[in-house]
């Protein structure tokens, strides 16, 4: 890969296994969802997601 350009990144990504995960996931999606901007966030995720037809 690196003869190709490419080089190794470390990522951290959160552990869905650790408690209180799917309550602060859960906690910031209800927040997302009653913004005053949820409509055009969610048009921006359906504008940059494949079509997946």
């Amino acid at each position: 890969m690196r003869a190709r350009g490419m080089r190794p990144i470390q990522m951290w990504v959160a552990d869905v296994r650790a408690p209180g995960f799917a309550a602060e996931a859960h906690r910031q999606a209800v927040a997302i969802a009653a913004s005053d901007q949820a409509a055009d966030d969610q048009a921006f995720i359906d504008a940059i997601s494949l079509d997946q037809t």
